[in-house]
């Protein structure tokens, strides 16, 4: 996986770059309207405005003696601004319950399928959920990402209470003393309050079925977003608690900075990065890598 998370933000990099004009790789002091146009590059790449401020606020003076110290010193400050590392995904407890939560099209469901075929690679036992009943296709698509991953599914007719699947998956999987549960929920727009209410439904119904569940609310999001996504993890971690972050689509987009926008924003840890479309191109997001992908070598 080395490497992996760097090679991801190529496009990030290379916007950078174009716009910096090699300020990293001058032996020179930084000037004034270089700074300038690090803080522009830095917004433009979408680490947004507050983070950018952090990053670059009263510069110490060994900072601007060249272009490598400078980048030496902005890797010092994005290290401090991370959150803490996710905790363990488990089990124990068993089963391990995990709520998949995020705005249409971002790929949740095909993050969630890959999450179960990792599980299962490694051994573990389980089911998916699919607490998506408006649309039809989205149980089907999570249908065949279950049995690919060969694991069990969980769904209801079209229409049913997503609560009420939930429910009857976290019973399952205590009953058959499976290793986890992920649960999949509707692709919902993040100002609908309504359905916002409906996922903080789904929440406290799955700790009904077991005590303390779900033990992982995991939100995706779009790096191609930018900072929309922002303001959508925003509202759904002020309905749900949410534990952690996968970041999709990583490769393909130019604004790769959004992971430290929303990790040092709302101090929640990005768990996964997808680089690709293949179950090994979720990975492990490290900190020290994007780092290095970010600003370059």
């Amino acid at each position: 996986m080395i490497g992996r998370l760097r090679d991801g933000l190529k496009k990030t990099r290379q916007a950078l770059s174009s716009r910096l004009r090699g300020l990293f790789e001058s032996s020179g002091p930084a000037t004034a309207e270089e700074i300038e146009a690090l803080e522009e590059a830095l917004i433009a790449a979408d680490v947004g405005v507050e983070t950018t401020r952090q990053l670059l606020d009263q510069l110490p003076a060994e900072a601007r003696k060249s272009g490598a110290a400078l980048r030496d010193v902005l890797r010092e400050r994005i290290g401090r601004l991370w959150p803490p590392p996710p905790a363990p995904e488990g089990p124990p407890p068993k089963p391990w319950v995990a709520l998949v939560v995020g705005v249409n099209g971002v790929g949740k469901t095909t993050t969630i399928g890959k999450l179960a075929a990792k599980r299962t690679a490694e051994g573990q036992t389980g089911l998916l959920a699919a607490a998506d009943t408006f649309r039809a296709a989205a149980c089907d698509q999570l249908e065949i990402w279950a049995r690919r991953a060969g694991v069990t599914l969980v769904r209801q007719q079209e229409g049913a209470d997503p609560a009420a699947v939930a429910y009857d998956a976290v019973q399952a999987a205590v009953a058959r003393k499976l290793d986890f549960a992920i649960i999949d929920t509707a692709g919902r727009l993040h100002v609908k309050h309504n359905l916002m209410e409906e996922l903080s439904k789904i929440y406290r119904v799955a700790g009904k079925a077991l005590l303390g569940a779900p033990h992982q609310v995991t939100l995706v999001l779009d790096a191609t977003t930018g900072q929309n996504g922002l303001s959508q993890a925003q509202k759904f971690v002020s309905f749900v608690p949410v534990s952690d972050v996968i970041l999709t689509k990583l490769d393909g987009s130019a604004k790769g900075g959004i992971a430290l926008s929303v990790a040092s924003t709302l101090k929640v840890p990005i768990r996964y990065a997808g680089v690709g479309e293949g179950v090994s191109d979720l990975i492990p997001f490290d900190p020290d890598d994007y780092a290095q992908g970010l600003l370059g070598e």
